[in-house]
């Protein structure tokens, strides 16, 4: 087999560790702030990215990041290309605001962009997202690019020009066998992305990175939503005391 070239889907969300008490609701706006949180890629993002990486040493090729959101921090991206990634493509635009899309919108925008990048043999992304847990946005991807999908994959394996996919189940796993071009969505079975080295992140800092920008991809991600947040609001707790004599 030559080599693969490997796009991996990433997304920058605040750090799901920030405490509780980080997060504010903000019901007039229907968008969460994060107080004090630093930005970090989604966990899962970070199995899928282990996985292209693993593939790479093993057959060769290239490993492309592509980001689509506002205000994207470059250290942020700057640690996952360190990590083994070859090049960066960001979709970076006040409308693409996490609270501005939804799975449909982020699954057209990352559509255009990889039909603007051209061909790749296969597309990775985490199960779901840290923000939202939605788990929509990488099998909507594959739909609209008429791409097989293998979903919560523990275990992604090139072999005779296919794929062979171990997908997590709670009770085990399943095994399944595909064409490349495909897409795969990682769960945290595949293991932690790796730390780099300070010599990887000095490197990182010369390697390509590209920007797309809404009107190259004649995409408007407002026309592109599906769904209306009507209200967003904090739990409503209440504690009574009791007094048993």
């Amino acid at each position: 087999m030559g080599g693969l070239n490997i796009l991996v889907c990433v997304k920058q969300v605040p750090d799901p560790e920030g405490p509780p008490s980080a997060f504010e609701v903000d019901a007039g706006a229907r968008r969460v702030v994060p107080k004090g949180i630093p930005p970090v890629l989604s966990p899962f993002d970070e199995n899928a990215l282990e996985a292209a990486i693993r593939l790479k040493e093993e057959h060769g090729g290239t490993v492309t990041l592509l980001s689509v959101g506002s205000g994207l921090s470059k250290a942020v991206m700057l640690k996952a290309m360190a990590s083994g990634a070859d090049r960066l493509v960001l979709l970076d635009d006040p409308a693409c605001d996490r609270e501005r899309l939804d799975a449909h919108a982020t699954a057209s925008l990352l559509a255009a962009a990889v039909r603007k990048l051209g061909g790749f043999d296969l597309i990775l992304a985490g199960r779901q997202a840290a923000d939202t847990n939605a788990g929509v946005v990488g099998l909507g991807l594959a739909r609209l690019l008429g791409l097989p999908a293998v979903s919560c994959a523990r275990r992604v394996e090139a072999e005779d020009g296919g794929l062979r996919v171990e997908a997590a189940l709670p009770d085990g796993y399943a095994v399944f066998r595909t064409e490349m071009p495909a897409l795969v969505t990682a769960s945290h079975e595949v293991g932690d992305l790796r730390y780099p080295s300070l010599m990887a992140i000095k490197q990182a800092k010369t390697l390509p990175v590209e920007e797309l920008s809404l009107a190259e991809l004649g995409m408007d991600p407002e026309a592109e939503r599906r769904l209306e947040l009507v209200s967003l609001a904090p739990p409503s707790r209440e504690r009574r005391c009791r007094l048993v004599e």
